[in-house]
């Protein structure tokens, strides 16, 4: 099974923007038939090769008498784990058009599964190319493209009597409160726009005139790991 080719090249919207990708937001399907032969193309939102699998097998499961269930995927924010599977294809065939086709449209986390029923014509190398492309292509014309913003938590914690400085920060930046503590002082966890957190963090310090504390920016995780 292929994997990791470096002749397939991820041209997402990474490489400009460095805080936002493009997903699919829901699985879509379509059906294309060329000579006899029925391809099935199912597009799935995933976030792991865990999720990768579970759809494959569920697929397979589901499409039990199909010929071949071909598939790829691209994965990460960054979009540099990838793979595509001919599944008994000639080489080349079915696989890698259907990645061309995620790669076309920019997508990461995002798995393309085509089912093919055998309708007892040879369609050829360039044929079995267009045919995987094209039912590739039209599931993912269905499925809902949405861009997602690539936040980093910042753990903040400040006095009542500084709530309204701190709400007004949060209104200038592109924030998201993830978690709140309200006791005698206020604790919040704070998704921010990645390309925004150092200056979230200074303008919080500025406005409180040092008065509320950063806890911690970023996972916990990425603490222990540091």
């Amino acid at each position: 099974m292929p994997a990791g080719v470096s002749s397939s090249k991820f041209h997402g919207p990474k490489s400009t923007v460095n805080d936002t990708y493009r997903t699919i937001d829901a699985p879509a399907q379509a059906e294309h038939t060329v000579d006899g032969s029925r391809f099935l193309a199912d597009a799935v939102p995933v976030s792991s090769r865990t999720d990768v699998q579970t759809e494959i097998e569920a697929i397979r499961e589901r499409e039990h008498k199909a010929t071949h269930h071909c598939s790829a995927y691209r994965l990460g924010r960054d979009g540099d784990d990838f793979r595509y599977d001919d599944d008994g294809e000639p080489s080349g065939t079915a696989g890698q058009p259907l990645l061309r086709q995620i790669d076309a449209r920019d997508l990461t986390n995002t798995l393309v599964v085509v089912t093919r029923y055998f309708g007892g014509t040879e369609l050829g190398t360039g044929g079995l190319v267009r045919a995987y492309g094209n039912a590739a292509s039209a599931a993912l014309d269905r499925a809902p493209i949405v861009e997602q913003v690539i936040r980093t938590p910042v753990r903040l914690q400040f006095d009542y009597d500084d709530t309204s400085p701190a709400q007004r920060v949060l209104q200038q930046f592109d924030t998201e409160v993830q978690d709140s503590d309200y006791t005698d002082v206020t604790t919040l966890t704070v998704g921010v726009r990645q390309s925004e957190v150092d200056a979230f963090v200074e303008a919080f310090t500025n406005a409180l005139s040092d008065r509320g504390d950063v806890l911690r920016v970023g996972n916990e995780a990425d603490e222990d790991r540091g």
